[in-house]
């Protein structure tokens, strides 16, 4: 837990609320589990943590991604305060156990999916690869190689949560109105405020949406605070009954960026890439 340092006092908007507007970046090369071979080890010494940074960057140069290594964040090349992993809770820095009705539906996606076979259609492809929506805008928000970038906007009714991947905005009502009924792609937030932290609730994540095989008990606590002029912690709760065995928690730290945050120019739908990758499936139709 990142406390804020002594004598430092969190700006206020005009109105009287903690002040979080500005660009901020949530870059890091920590993964969200821990290595089952560090058991309850939650921090690297200095040399370990040099180590595994050599190692991982040694691993990305020769990674086939989306893009190469010249186009990830800065903040990837680095453990963010040399955690071994974002995950807080469980103890072992990994995610709880799926439940026995989880694991029966993941076996049958799989399978789902290998008696699939290459894409008949748009919709067996996921949401990234189609432009839809992204595990580093969440909700929750993870960090990936590049573009985790994050906006606050803030009026007295509400705060805006804008994400420079594919940029996706949430718009968090503050004036205490109930959960809406209907799901959403990136679920239906309500936000106040508890001393110096944004808490925003979420609930109804639309299925096509779902984290991490979440359904539709899935519910999100987001922690935002400012802890210095230049950074906020970021924590998050996840609970989902007849998914995890338990809740679980994970957190990272957020650093101010100068800015400006570009527009990430991914067209919803995809088309021409999604036409390129339907055309090569048909393609090796042809020739099974």
């Amino acid at each position: 837990m990142v406390t804020a340092g002594q004598g430092w006092k969190s700006p206020r908007t005009a109105w009287g609320d903690p002040d979080l507007q500005g660009i901020w970046n949530y870059a890091t090369m920590t993964p969200l589990e821990r290595s089952r071979d560090l058991g309850e080890k939650a921090v690297f010494t200095a040399e370990e943590a040099a180590a595994f940074e050599r190692q991982v960057l040694d691993r990305q140069a020769v990674t086939n991604n989306t893009a190469g290594p010249d186009w990830w964040d800065p903040g990837t090349r680095h453990l963010a305060n040399r955690r071994t992993s974002l995950v807080e809770d469980p103890s072992n820095g990994r995610l709880p156990a799926l439940t026995p009705e989880a694991q029966a539906r993941a076996a049958a996606r799989t399978q789902a999916r290998r008696e699939r076979g290459i894409a008949d259609g748009p919709e067996d492809l996921a949401l990234n690869e189609r432009c839809l929506q992204w595990s580093t805008a969440g909700p929750p928000m993870l960090p990936g190689v590049y573009n985790n970038n994050v906006q606050f906007l803030q009026t007295r009714d509400a705060v805006v949560i804008l994400n420079e991947m594919i940029h996706d905005a949430r718009i968090v009502p503050m004036d205490g109105r109930p959960h809406g009924v209907v799901p959403r792609w990136m679920g239906d937030p309500r936000g106040h405020w508890e001393g110096a932290t944004l808490v925003v609730d979420t609930v109804g994540l639309a299925d096509k949406a779902s984290f991490r095989g979440s359904d539709d008990r899935f519910h999100l606590v987001e922690r935002f605070t400012r802890v210095g002029a230049d950074a906020i912690e970021y924590r998050f709760t996840v609970d989902d009954p007849t998914v995890w065995t338990r809740s679980w928690s994970a957190s990272f730290p957020m650093t101010r960026s100068d800015g400006p945050m570009f527009e990430y120019a991914c067209h919803e739908g995809n088309a021409r890439s999604m036409e390129g990758i339907l055309k090569g499936a048909r393609t090796q139709d042809t020739i099974r």
